[in-house]
């Protein structure tokens, strides 16, 4: 072999060097697109781990792209009998969507303003209509997103790790992902206390609140999970068998007192009205501590968001789950055109000096005109379920 035989065997070497190592690049950057959620088939069970530990799970278009087309192949294969959905890391089942990347997107990418809401709607409402029984078990911090992927479901097993919130009204937007639907039906006033407070619930008081179906000690969660995924061949009576006598065997936090039960008068009283200004005005007059504390967090609030998110609810109460995701994603759209979404998530997740200057500042710039404007049909551009 001549001289120049060799140099080209080594020139051909080093391009098939150089052509690896762009292939393992590609295949690390399609590993970590792809492991933000994993799906596995397991036992009886598809199970859906969301895989964002460092973001707290928060909910991205590429979970969402994944989730969808496998939740619907489940759905019709016969030896898929249940679906578990559950967060990676301890801390968070899934603390919402990636609402930064939206925002930002509105300078860059206008189409994720549009994808995002609509394909999570459309997820959500898979759920909801889901023909296998779903278990979300939401140990850890769920809001916003999170909750969408776990409320519509029809098992819901938080732990006293849960720490469930709609804290969207201090974002400039408004308790999403079917809020307009399950906060309205809750005992009472309460959704809409906790819409228009963005007020935390905490382990057992998830429960006792009706967001979750079952509680369950977390030190109990694996084991419970492993018992579901050994079930032979099983009915929705059997998954509920093995829910309900993991609930009964949890005993954590079982004599403390419903945080919300002292207050449960004061919300129903002061939370019945069809205005914010109205509801603020009975929190005035109730004086109790405990109004004074609501008085001080609505305040904070946009404005905007909190009108918003009560004609929301209002309107919510009698309509279908996908009449309120259709209304919800006309909101969101109306919100991105806005000044508030964008500014809220610059004080709290950019700068993170926790001080937004709403536009309009008080509510009662807020006109009637203005909120219609909101609520405004976008047509062609509605949700197609």
């Amino acid at each position: 072999m001549g001289q120049q035989d060799v140099w080209r065997l080594l020139s051909r070497f080093n391009s098939l060097k150089r052509a690896n190592v762009i292939l393992q690049h590609l295949r690390m950057s399609m590993h970590t697109e792809a492991s933000e959620v994993l799906l596995e088939r397991r036992g009886c069970a598809g199970v859906i781990t969301l895989n964002r530990p460092k973001f707290l799970n928060a909910l991205s278009l590429n979970m969402i792209r994944q989730i969808y087309p496998q939740l619907k192949k489940w759905e019709q294969d016969p030896e898929t009998f249940l679906i578990i959905i559950k967060g990676a890391g301890g801390k968070a089942f899934c603390a919402g969507g990636d609402i930064k990347a939206i925002s930002e997107a509105k300078n860059t990418r206008q189409n994720l303003t549009r994808d995002f809401f609509r394909e999570e709607y459309i997820l959500n409402n898979a759920i909801a209509s889901c023909q296998k029984p779903y278990v979300a078990l939401i140990d850890g911090i769920t809001m916003g997103g999170g909750v969408g992927l776990s409320v519509h479901g029809r098992f819901r097993v938080a732990t006293e790790r849960s720490l469930f919130a709609m804290p969207e009204t201090g974002i400039g937007l408004f308790p999403d992902v079917g809020g307009g639907y399950f906060l309205p039906r809750l005992q009472g006033k309460l959704g809409y206390f906790l819409a228009l407070t963005g007020f935390r619930l905490k382990g057992r008081d998830v429960h006792r609140a009706g967001i979750a179906t079952h509680f369950v000690d977390s030190e109990k969660l694996h084991k419970l999970e492993e018992e579901l995924l050994a079930l032979k061949s099983p009915a929705a009576e059997d998954i509920a068998g093995v829910l309900e006598s993991y609930h009964a065997e949890s005993k954590m936090d079982q004599d403390k007192s419903v945080i919300f039960e002292e207050h449960v008068d004061k919300i129903n009283r002061c939370f019945s009205a069809n205005t914010v200004e109205q509801i603020i005005e009975n929190l005035r007059q109730d004086g109790s501590p405990f109004a004074i504390e609501q008085l001080k967090v609505i305040s904070k609030m946009s404005p905007t968001s909190l009108k918003i998110t009560l004609r929301q609810l209002l309107e919510g109460s009698s309509k279908t789950l996908q009449e309120v995701l259709t209304m919800e994603y006309r909101l969101t759209q109306a919100c991105m055109e806005g000044h508030d979404f964008h500014e809220g998530v610059r004080a709290v997740l950019v700068d993170k000096d926790q001080s937004p200057k709403w536009k309009p500042a008080n509510l009662n710039e807020v006109t009637d005109e203005d909120l219609n404007s909101y609520f405004k049909s976008l047509g062609s551009s509605d949700l197609k379920f």
